[in-house]
């Protein structure tokens, strides 16, 4: 089953609120089951309720994390999309632990049955935390 631009863009608004309502079950609603996910960490985790398991903690206790939307792209055809976003959340790195941190990033999202079954995420080497540019890997 493919989707449309419009059911593709309108599954995507919904997600993307689901994020930032920190609602896992909705999160995870538009994963396929069989779903892998690439973290910009180079973490991978197959499969819909490993993903859920993974993130549980994160959802529960998440410092108010928010995703905000920059850009997409959307191939019908192939049934991808990519889109560019801006993450605010308190820093997992280490050294700033807890400090507001701002992330940008881009995700490479494939569909297969309407659900998202590959998830690639890729995220520049230089975070804003606490109004400071970091660089996190020397070049």
């Amino acid at each position: 089953m493919n989707l449309s631009r419009t059911e593709i863009l309108k599954q995507f608004n919904t997600w993307l609120i689901a994020w930032n309502e920190h609602d896992l079950d909705g999160v995870i609603e538009f994963m396929h089951d069989d779903v892998v996910f690439e973290n910009w960490d180079d973490s991978i985790i197959s499969g819909k309720i490993p993903l859920q398991r993974s993130w549980s903690t994160w959802f529960r206790n998440h410092g108010n994390f928010k995703f905000i939307f920059e850009d997409i792209l959307i191939d019908e055809a192939a049934q991808k999309m990519t889109f560019t976003w801006k993450l605010q959340w308190p820093s997992p790195e280490k050294n700033y632990f807890g400090k507001q941190e701002k992330r940008r990033g881009v995700d490479i999202l494939y569909l297969k049955e309407g659900k998202i079954y590959k998830k690639n995420t890729y995220s520049k080497t230089t975070l804003e935390i606490d109004s400071v540019i970091v660089r996190m890997c020397a070049v």
